[in-house]
């Protein structure tokens, strides 16, 4: 048989139609629907090292890794013991524990700039937080982001490019009011001129800067040469902060972060997906005198029933012990080369105008001639051939991202020949 005879999404049809019943759009997260590509969702089952199956028995080697968490595998034997050990010993208590503290001990001592850590339950809690401390520390209500860049679904963040030089954002979703967007300017990635523009023009009112110091949201787009330096000089000048926001590149592009790969340490840090093992879970730190501004220490109030859960941080935990084994990253790095050599004898042999980007264990494969250095560039995509290229691996066994504006992550559970 042909591996499209092989391959069938009966039963995921018919989940999604019983999921369309009861859950907006059948997910609960929208890219998870196949709306950039057409087609049906393979619903999952169970998952292992580097493999998904899904409900009608289809396997999959995995370049997904639940968006970017599971760099260790789907059901490590160290993660697994740990979360079950938790659970045994109860599921939450809403009252301080020890193993909150020691996820934060082991955040602090790798993270550049991290002295100290506030843990809550997603990205999107901890983006949404440190903005409030930033707004608190600075005494400024302005904020500057780059577009295509996703720090969670916070309203002040949901905004595309507006008209006029001030580049102020306008909704991009109903049931965000203009006001609560009214100051949030946006600047093109990678563009520190257009940043500098936007601090001349506001004097005295930006609070900060978010940048994901590797962009994963429009696909994977490296920091140009200069970029994170010139944020750095600029907020220092201007007296505002720099966020990093590494809920993707914490931990994954190095040990400690992009923040280490690159050399440009951040006034805060948002952090999430590998910090959880799996698990719900983000969190946000920085420097002491800032962060005991946070209530109960200080008057920024930020709290959360689940922050710290019990089962979370024992995932998280095992997952940071077990990359700071020697060559973790090495192994990784090496496993990307060998991904990104593969792909380029591929791309230069054919006809069409393709580009691979990586840094680490990320990556996107752009159907662009490339480079692609932001959001402008990434939009400029040939959307239609991706979905063609997407399916035609689905049935092949290979799990790409279903959108050509999100990056793909490997594991430690990958294996050459997986490569």
């Amino acid at each position: 048989m042909s591996h499209e005879e092989r391959y069938r999404l009966d039963e995921s049809r018919a989940a999604m139609e019983r999921a369309r019943t009861v859950i907006p759009g059948g997910v609960n997260s929208p890219v998870r629907a196949f709306g950039a590509v057409g087609g049906t969702p393979p619903f999952i089952v169970s998952a292992s090292g580097a493999r998904l199956r899904d409900l009608d028995g289809n396997e999959y080697i995995d370049y997904v890794g639940s968006w970017g968490p599971m760099i260790l595998g789907h059901a490590h034997p160290d993660v697994v013991g740990a979360v079950q050990d938790a659970a045994a010993r109860g599921t939450s208590y809403g009252a301080p524990t020890p193993g909150e503290t020691e996820l934060a001990e082991l955040v602090c001592s790798r993270m550049p700039g991290v002295e100290m850590v506030r843990l809550v339950s997603s990205g999107t809690e901890a983006t949404m937080s440190a903005l409030r401390l930033a707004r608190a520390a600075t005494g400024r209500g302005k904020f500057v982001k780059f577009e295509g860049c996703y720090h969670g679904h916070g309203d002040a963040f949901l905004v595309q490019a507006g008209s006029g030089a001030t580049t102020l954002g306008t909704p991009t979703s109903p049931g965000v009011p203009g006001s609560v967007t009214a100051d949030t300017l946006l600047a093109p990635y990678n563009d520190v001129d257009r940043v500098e523009d936007l601090f001349r023009r506001h004097p005295d009112q930006i609070a900060a800067v978010f940048v994901e110091p590797v962009a994963g949201n429009m696909g994977c787009i490296p920091p140009a040469p200069g970029f994170l330096e010139g944020l750095r000089e600029l907020t220092r000048r201007h007296r505002a902060l720099l966020v990093m926001d590494e809920v993707m590149t914490g931990f994954r592009v190095a040990r400690g972060g992009a923040q280490e790969r690159f050399g440009v340490t951040g006034d805060l840090v948002t952090m999430g997906k590998i910090i959880g093992g799996g698990l719900p879970v983000g969190a946000y730190g920085g420097p002491r005198g800032i962060m005991e501004t946070l209530s109960p220490a200080g008057p920024v109030y930020q709290a959360g029933t689940l922050s710290g859960n019990p089962l979370a941080v024992a995932a998280g935990a095992a997952t940071l012990r077990k990359l700071a084994e020697p060559g973790v990253y090495d192994r990784l790095e090496a496993l990307g080369k060998r991904l990104e050599d593969g792909f380029g004898e591929v791309i230069a042999a054919g006809a069409h105008p393709v580009t691979l980007q990586r840094v680490g264990s990320m990556f996107t494969l752009f159907f662009h001639p490339g480079p692609v250095r932001n959001y402008a560039d990434a939009k400029a995509c040939d959307t239609g051939a991706f979905g063609r290229y997407f399916h035609a691996m689905l049935e092949r066994g290979i799990y790409l991202p279903p959108s050509q504006f999100e990056a793909a992550f490997l594991s430690t559970a990958h294996g050459d020949a997986d490569i």
